[in-house]
């Protein structure tokens, strides 16, 4: 079995991953309820925490249901980063997370997320103080490498293991590929194939069907499977995964009245969480998935991501309730 520093996990753990204005606490609760093994927090921008800036110290906030639970922050200076691990402690996370891996532009250009792919040894200097700074484990989502002619991961995840880094999930991209083309999750198999690895280390990228996390176990021997666009507006899909990974056949697809209820308590917890103008627009782009497949469905869904008001989309849940109410959903 996996462990992350103390923390047991079960054979081939299914983990959500860290993704802006998606993995908010709502988000993560009904993931949680669907067989996510570990969450974790959107990422926290370590200048914005030392700061005291509001967006960034809300998401820290983390709850009992949620655990086990990670909180990424991401950030080149090395400073920052060591104030922003004491920040982080007072949330009393199970995990503190580094974000190694993203590709968009506005972080890139600061030299963090997958910036720092260019710089290996602040990448490891950066892991190997924060190690020392805190008690929890901390742990790193990276990608293969900058671009194709420079990656070096299996090195990289050697030395990162080496200055105490307790598991490492990397993304079967490089940062210039962005999210185009497929994902290579071999150089992943590469990693935990290297006899010196003895950390968990955990696939990511274009694990959209159950299908593709049995491979990712069966064929390139990963320890766990961190998903992420596959679940938005679909906590359902970490059960459909623990489900066929068991069993070898598709879990029944959720009724309209689970997804109803699903977008509901999504919306409600948004709203008493951030408020209703935030509440309503983060709780949007969920909203196409949830009743995916259903025909004719466009104007229902056009009030839903349209609407600044939780009325008239609380409505529109109604609405679709009555409508489609004999509805079934196609499986897998």
């Amino acid at each position: 079995m996996p462990k992350i520093g103390d923390i047991l996990l079960p054979e081939f753990p299914l983990l959500l991953a860290p993704m802006e204005d998606v993995s908010d606490p709502p988000f993560r609760a009904l993931c949680k309820e669907q067989g996510a093994d570990v969450v974790y927090t959107e990422f926290i921008s370590s200048e914005g925490l030392i700061r005291d800036a509001a967006k960034s110290v809300m998401k820290l906030d983390i709850y009992e249901k949620e655990r086990p639970v990670g909180i990424q922050i991401f950030g080149a200076n090395l400073d920052s980063m060591l104030q922003s691990v004491e920040i982080v402690e007072k949330s009393n996370p199970d995990i503190i997370d580094i974000n190694f891996g993203c590709p968009v532009k506005k972080v890139v250009c600061k030299g963090a997320g997958a910036g720092i792919l260019k710089d290996i040894p602040l990448m490891v200097k950066l892991t190997e103080e924060m190690v020392k700074r805190t008690h929890l484990p901390i742990t790193v989502k990276t990608r293969l490498g900058w671009d194709h002619d420079s990656i070096k991961i299996v090195e990289v995840a050697e030395r990162l293991q080496d200055v105490g880094c307790q598991a490492i999930a990397i993304h079967g991209r490089t940062r210039v590929q962005m999210y185009k083309g497929d994902a290579n999750w071999a150089p992943i198999a590469a990693v935990k194939n290297n006899s010196r690895m003895h950390i968990p280390v955990f696939g990511n990228g274009d694990i959209s069907s159950p299908e593709a996390a049995k491979r990712m176990r069966d064929d390139y021997g990963l320890d766990g499977a961190m998903i992420g666009r596959a679940t938005i507006g679909n906590p359902w899909f970490f059960a459909e995964v623990k489900h066929f990974l068991k069993n070898g056949d598709y879990l029944a697809p959720p009724t309209l009245t689970a997804r109803v209820e699903a977008a509901r308590r999504h919306l409600q917890m948004a709203i008493d969480w951030k408020g209703e103008k935030l509440g309503v627009f983060e709780t949007r782009r969920h909203y196409t998935n949830y009743f995916k497949g259903i025909p004719n469905f466009k104007e229902y869904r056009m009030k839903m991501v349209t609407s600044d008001d939780a009325v008239d989309v609380f409505a529109a849940f109604d609405e679709v309730s009555e409508k489609f109410a004999d509805y079934e959903f196609a499986s897998l």
